[in-house]
Parts: C-alpha cells; sequence; structure tokens
C-alpha cells in the first residue's frame, strides 16, 4: 500500500488551467523536483506542495475532459491510490466572450460570441454550437455583443456595448434593433412578469416594457467592465459588476428598486446564475481561488465549485450540464446541476 494518500481533490471539477487542491495524508515533500501530480497520466504543474496538500494547475492538453484519474507521486516512487476530478470538455475556443453564453430553450444549442474590443467589428460576432458540438455563425451585424438571454417565449435577445441597443434575433437569425438609446448596455434579464432588464455599466438598470421603451429603474456603482444580471428565485434582481475593488459584492435589487448587497467578498465578479436549488453561481474568485462560486441561498456560505482561471460567465443545460465560459474558450461539464426555470 502507498504511503501518501488523497484524502480529496477541491473542487472536485475544473476547467484546463484551473487550480486545483489535492488535500493527501503524508506525502513526502522532502525532495520537491521529485514531486508530481498527473491528471489521467498528464503531468501537472505544481504551484504549491506540503505533506498534506498540493495545488496543481489541470493540464491544459486535457480538452476532452470527463472524469479522471488524479495521482500523486513522490521519491523511490512512491504513488498515491488515484482520487477522480471532473474536467470540463472543450467545446469551442477562438472566441471572445465577456459574459454568460446562453441556451435555446428550443433545440438545445449554446450562443456565444467574438465580442471584441470595443469599437472592433468582426466578420462573424454571434456564433451557435449546436448539441452535437459543430459551431457556425450566425451574424456579424451586433457590434460588440456582451448579454444574451431568452424570454419565456423562446424569444433571443443581444445586448450591443458598443451602440447600447438591445437586438432581437430571430428563429431564421435575422437581427432587429427591440431597445435603443440604454448607455453601454451589457447584462440582459427577464423577470418572471417578462419584463426585460437592461444593465448600462455607466451606473443604470433600465426596465423595457414589450415595445422596447426603457426607463431608469435603478442606480448603482459604475462598473470597469460590464453589469452581469440575474433574477433569483424570490423575483429580485442580482447583479454583479466589477469595479476598482478586490472586495466586490453581489447586489440584490428589489422589486422597487432598493438595492442591498447580497453577498460580499469576491474579485471581480462577472456572469451569475441560480439552480433550481436557489444556489447562486459566479464567475469570481474567493478568498484567492478562482472559476465558479457557489453561494448558498441565504448568502452564508460560499465556496470554489469549479476551479479555472480567465472565467467570464456561465450557463446551465437542460441536461444538467454546466457550460463555463473563459475569454476565449466554453467548456461543458456534466454535474447534473438544473438551472433555475423562467417563472
Amino acid at each position: 500500500m502507498s504511503k501518501e494518500q488523497i484524502v480529496r481533490v477541491d473542487p472536485a471539477a475544473a476547467i484546463p488551467g484551473g487550480e486545483v487542491s489535492v488535500e493527501c495524508e503524508g506525502y513526502d515533500t522532502s525532495n520537491l523536483r521529485e514531486c508530481r501530480a498527473t491528471f489521467d497520466g498528464a503531468e501537472a504543474r505544481l504551484v504549491g506542495a506540503a505533506p498534506w496538500r498540493v495545488l496543481a494547475i489541470v493540464p491544459e492538453t486535457l480538452e476532452e475532459g470527463g472524469d479522471v484519474e488524479v495521482v500523486l507521486e513522490s521519491r523511490d516512487g512512491q504513488r498515491s491510490d488515484p482520487a477522480r476530478v471532473v474536467l470540463g470538455r472543450k467545446l469551442a475556443e477562438d472566441l471572445h466572450l465577456v459574459a454568460n453564453p446562453a441556451f435555446d430553450p428550443d433545440d438545445g444549442s449554446l450562443y456565444v460570441t467574438r465580442s471584441g474590443s470595443r469599437g472592433q467589428r468582426v466578420p462573424v460576432s454571434l456564433m451557435r454550437i449546436d448539441t452535437g458540438g459543430e459551431l457556425s455563425g450566425v451574424s456579424g451585424e451586433i457590434t460588440n455583443p456582451t448579454g444574451i438571454a431568452f424570454d419565456s417565449l423562446g424569444q433571443m435577445y443581444v445586448t450591443s456595448r458598443m451602440d447600447g441597443t438591445v437586438y432581437r434575433v430571430t428563429p431564421f437569425h435575422e437581427v432587429v434593433p427591440f431597445a435603443r438609446n440604454l448607455g453601454v448596455a451589457t447584462g440582459l434579464a427577464f423577470d418572471g412578469a417578462g419584463r426585460m432588464y437592461v444593465g448600462d455599466r455607466t451606473g443604470t438598470i433600465h426596465r423595457v416594457n414589450g415595445r422596447g421603451e426603457g426607463e431608469v429603474w435603478a442606480l448603482l456603482e459604475p462598473s470597469v467592465a460590464a453589469y452581469h444580471l440575474a433574477f433569483g428565485p424570490d423575483d429580485y434582481l442580482y447583479v454583479t459588476g466589477p469595479t476598482v475593488s478586490s472586495h466586490e459584492s453581489v447586489q440584490r435589487i428589489d422589486r422597487d428598486g432598493r438595492t442591498s448587497v447580497f453577498f460580499k467578498g469576491l474579485g471581480r465578479p462577472n456572469g451569475l446564475a441560480f439552480d433550481r436549488d436557489g444556489n447562486l453561481y459566479v464567475a469570481a474568485s474567493y478568498r484567492g481561488r478562482r472559476g465558479i462560486i457557489r453561494i448558498a441561498p441565504d448568502g452564508q456560505d460560499a465556496r470554489l465549485a469549479v476551479a479555472g482561471m480567465n472565467v467570464v460567465g456561465l450557463a446551465f443545460s437542460a441536461a444538467g450540464d454546466m457550460v463555463v465560459a473563459t475569454n476565449e474558450a466554453v467548456f461543458s461539464l456534466p454535474l447534473g446541476i438544473k438551472g433555475a426555470l423562467l417563472k
């Protein structure tokens, strides 16, 4: 029986490039040059090692994802018994996402962006990944597409932070302006009554009616990047928006536009989404660890659920997969988590 033993891998899910903590017992670190951690045989880069814990970077080469074995090795060829971790499978790369991707509720396809820097026009800025994994272009008409959301009827809308417009994208991929003059339009969400909300990162949450007419609904501190919006099971709007602070919060806005702090202590929070149990998932860092942070429904507990670097958003498929988006790729993890349903 091997001397060193892995107690657990924390978190138990990651995407390539994410940092995981391999908690262990009796790991011989007397010669650090002989310490290794492997994921399905691929050697990981170690960023810390002690007899009770090893910090390892998931190898970038493991693009196929799945349930993989983690093994610790030390001097004299000692090997631990394997532990397991779920890795994300890369769906697409060479993208540029700045917020959540979104699943089409009708056919299960995933919509992603090649958003570009502010004012940059790219030939195809909005793309679709079908359930077979094939990536295809949808449109290049929207400059700097940012937020994507579907209403309760399955109609798709996309914000442009370039021109302050929300566009409606028809099932035939025609792009039609729906609401204009919304500032630096970023986040996008619908409440239980079907009303649209748009985050202008300069400090305004707009409420937009069915005719595309917007009104100022709430005022927040400006964001250096974007607002990200999601409605919770309490039908309150939850908002993140990175500022210059390193100790940022998730804001909660009630039905009358009154704002309060739901959770504080995140670093650069971005996209967010709820599961059916009321847990909130946020792309952020927390206590020095980066990826997708899960926050309990009462806001009293938070922990890293998926390890990853440069994570900007997430989405849940109808099958229970979590899609994690970095600024250049999307990954799918079979975690069995169902996203919250529109009321």
